[in-house]
């Protein structure tokens, strides 16, 4: 049976490079990927973009109205029409965006139609509470793995800090995409407490 997978981390943790990677692992070999993420996520407009400067274009956006299993279905059909070979795996970049009915359709590709799904994500949001993606990843994936990377203290990081120029900032609306006057910062807990003055969350 084929499963869904969730690997997760915090900002700068390899997220998108690792997707872009398992997706070169497979065609490597002859085999056809697909490649989604949610329309919410406008870096890169309908590209991947990986922190390391590797890029790639999207097979399909996922709004949040959209039915993914409907969608991966009709994508699929298509890539067996041109290529006479079937999508191995689908890959999805900041799952964390996807809603819990949408994270249900792809466990229901992994089960039912029998195509892994590997989803990448962070758990959390600036003020330490749970996307409603993830949580729902976190509950119904066959494979949860994390991927690591280091705070400026050296320590494991986990949080991630949201900044508005130097500033950091603990409140606001909670997608804002990393961009010109967003950005984020990995931290471990003892330097987010730090930050935030020992609040972890006010939504």
């Amino acid at each position: 049976m084929a499963k869904l997978y969730f690997r997760y981390g915090a900002m700068n943790s390899g997220k998108s490079t690792s997707m872009l990677q398992a997706a070169y692992n497979y065609e490597e070999r002859g085999q056809q990927v697909l490649i989604a993420k949610p329309a919410i996520d406008t870096k890169g407009d309908l590209q991947i973009v990986s922190r390391l400067g590797v890029t790639r274009d999207v097979d399909f956006l996922i709004a949040p109205d959209t039915d993914v299993r409907q969608e991966f279905a009709d994508r699929r059909d298509q890539v067996v029409l041109d290529t006479g070979v079937d999508v191995s795996c689908l890959l999805i970049d900041e799952a964390q965006f996807l809603t819990p009915e949408q994270v249900d359709d792809v466990l229901r590709i992994a089960i039912m139609d029998g195509v892994p799904v590997i989803a990448y994500g962070i758990r959390s949001d600036f003020q330490t509470a749970g996307f409603p993606g993830s949580i729902r990843l976190l509950e119904v994936a066959h494979s949860l793995e994390e991927l690591k990377t280091i705070c400026r203290c050296g320590r494991k990081a986990i949080f991630n800090a949201r900044k508005i120029g130097d500033r950091y900032v603990f409140d606001g609306a909670q997608v804002a995409i990393d961009g010109e006057d967003v950005t984020y910062e990995s931290l471990c807990g003892a330097c987010y407490l730090e930050e935030s003055h020992g609040v972890l969350s006010r939504s």
